[in-house]
């Protein structure tokens, strides 16, 4: 019997939706697998708990349009909830604990590695609480599983093309312009206290959540930084300025693509002495 959904390319590049049948014919080892992650937590009065989620499927989905055939891409079902203990003053917020999250991520790809021939994974990181665990698990996946992994961070991959201010961090410009294209029907800008509102400081923004030499427990309910959970300046959004981030994001994740594959072809080659290396006493 001939197996017709093998031949056939398959009309999507979602994994969920391919058959058991269509999975090795099509998923190669040079596949990149994306992951959307996310959170379920305050996003201020006008942004629904799921915005996090919500930006990194949503993003997820359009890398896989603009690159999906070229990087032979995978969309896999993403994960809602993250690390927001920086949030969870506000009722709803949900956060896994540390321990629970790594664990849930290095199971997931346990999972991934069996089931699937791909060994690239693309995590697509809508919350930036998450990123301090996962550059360090990206290591330990690498070295435990062989799993050839990247995580891009869409709005600072965005940041410097479209000019989003430093002190934009959560619920703000950006992520507000992003739902505005994304899930217009889920904003809600009449609910902002009306008024100008130019966001926090940038003294208090950098000395309490960027400052590299440091690092603080910062919480969104900190009067210095926020108002009402937002730490930005959510009236100043627009649709213009969502798709300029969506375009930017598009933009910059080819390059990371292309990056991840390289890597591929390095460490399956025995990781080689770097050429600027072998010119050395010459």
């Amino acid at each position: 019997m001939i197996n017709e959904s093998a031949e056939v390319r398959p009309a999507s590049r979602c994994l969920g939706e391919l058959t058991f049948q269509q999975v090795r014919p099509w998923v190669k080892d040079t596949s990149i697998l994306c992951l959307p992650l996310g959170a379920i937590e305050q996003h201020g009065p006008h942004l629904p708990l799921n915005t996090d989620i919500t930006v990194a499927e949503g993003l997820a989905r359009r890398i896989l349009a603009r690159w999906g055939d070229e990087f032979d891409l995978w969309l896999l079902p993403g994960i809602p909830l993250g690390l927001s203990r920086e949030h969870d003053w506000a009722p709803g917020t949900l956060s896994l604990s540390i321990e629970v999250f790594v664990a849930l991520l290095k199971q997931m790809a346990r999972e991934l590695v069996r089931a699937l021939p791909a060994r690239n994974l693309l995590l697509v990181n809508g919350h930036g609480g998450n990123r301090g665990a996962l550059e360090n698990l990206l290591h330990e996946l690498q070295s435990e599983l062989a799993f050839n992994c990247s995580a891009i961070h869409p709005f600072e991959l965005a940041r410097s093309a479209t000019k989003i201010p430093e002190t934009d961090v959560h619920g703000g410009l950006a992520e507000t312009s992003v739902m505005l294209v994304l899930s217009p029907e889920l904003v809600h800008l009449e609910r902002l206290e009306p008024g100008a509102d130019p966001g926090p400081e940038i003294t208090s923004v950098h000395a309490l959540i960027f400052d590299r030499g440091v690092s603080f427990p910062w919480r969104s309910s900190d009067p210095r930084l926020a108002r009402d959970g937002v730490i930005g300046n959510a009236r100043a959004a627009s649709v213009e300025m969502g798709q300029a981030i969506i375009d930017a994001v598009l933009t910059q994740t080819h390059p990371v693509l292309h990056r991840l594959l390289e890597n591929q072809k390095i460490a399956r080659s025995g990781n080689p002495t770097p050429p600027w290396q072998g010119q050395q006493g010459r």
